[in-house]
């Protein structure tokens, strides 16, 4: 990766066939689109603002070319924009405002913008969900699945939304980190393991669960697939509090690998991960154990 990032760096075409080229790989192995996603990051981290929107404008517009010549332009531009757009927005304020934690805010808040939108702009989302749900399933799915399959529809935005923002937010580690590894080695893991939300943010997403809990109907669907977006922030607080508090244990090391592979292939360990986050706004665990 360390190789990558210096080609990336040695100047604005290196970047651009880069961004491009790993977009265009990502159709075929979707997870690489996280590190063309990167690209763009580490360009603007490190370049600024300008230079990070040369480089995502004339990688748009190669790819819209490219989707004009196959007869599918929409796909490409609006691929293109989700890929590289958010990205470039989320380096500018991490840039300017040198907070990881802020630009992790941004990037639920732009999640947020997208559930409602997509709710006004789609009433009848549950539907649309449910069919494609339909769709997806088995041929010889039995009618047992159709409850599951209605109740998951009602959850699918937020599902899809905290999708997307999770590869935004690694995308935007991945730049940080390759950032760091150039010109400020530790840099990263420093700014990483003290990532932390205030008390007021804390208590909106109490707040914005409460709602879901109590209220019925659309209200208590939008508020639950929001929810969902301020679980995926408070699952990224919390994974940096437990490895602070690992970290310096006797077999730390192993402590905090062993950590992430639970959280990895156990998935319900993510609520009482994103619990700590949000416990960690009051309680402010790390220099509680460090003091100790």
């Amino acid at each position: 990766m360390g190789i990558l990032a210096t080609y990336i760096m040695r100047g604005r075409w290196q970047a651009i066939i880069t961004t491009i080229g790993l977009a265009f790989l990502s159709l075929f192995m979707p997870p690489i689109s996280i590190v063309s996603s990167a690209a763009v990051g580490l360009v603007t981290l490190r370049l600024g603002a300008y230079e990070g929107l040369t480089v995502f404008g004339i990688a748009i517009l190669t790819l819209g070319t490219l989707g004009m010549l196959v007869g599918n332009i929409e796909f490409a531009l609006l691929y293109g924009v989700v890929l590289w757009l958010p990205i470039w927005i989320l380096a500018i304020l991490l840039r300017a405002g040198r907070r990881l934690a802020l630009a992790i805010e941004g990037a639920v808040l732009f999640g947020g913008v997208g559930i409602i939108s997509f709710y006004l702009y789609k009433p009848d989302a549950i539907e649309m969900w449910k069919s494609l749900l339909m769709q997806m399933a088995p041929p010889n799915a039995s009618l047992d699945m159709q409850p599951q399959m209605e109740l998951i529809a009602h959850y699918m935005t937020g599902i899809i939304a905290a999708g997307t923002v999770f590869g935004w937010i690694f995308a935007l580690f991945m730049a940080r980190w390759w950032q760091a590894q150039l010109y400020n080695p530790d840099g990263f893991r420093t700014e990483y393991l003290s990532l932390s939300t205030s008390k007021r943010l804390a208590l909106g997403s109490i707040g914005l669960v409460s709602v879901a809990m109590l209220s019925s109907g659309g209200i208590a669907e939008l508020a639950w697939n929001l929810s969902i977006l301020a679980f995926v922030l408070y699952t990224f607080v919390g994974t940096a509090v437990a490895h602070s508090l690992l970290a310096p244990l006797k077999q730390g090391r192993y402590l905090v690998i062993g950590f992430y592979i639970a959280v990895f292939l156990i998935p319900h360990l993510l609520v009482p991960v994103a619990t700590i986050g949000v416990a960690d706004a009051w309680l402010d665990l790390r220099q509680k154990f460090k003091t100790k």
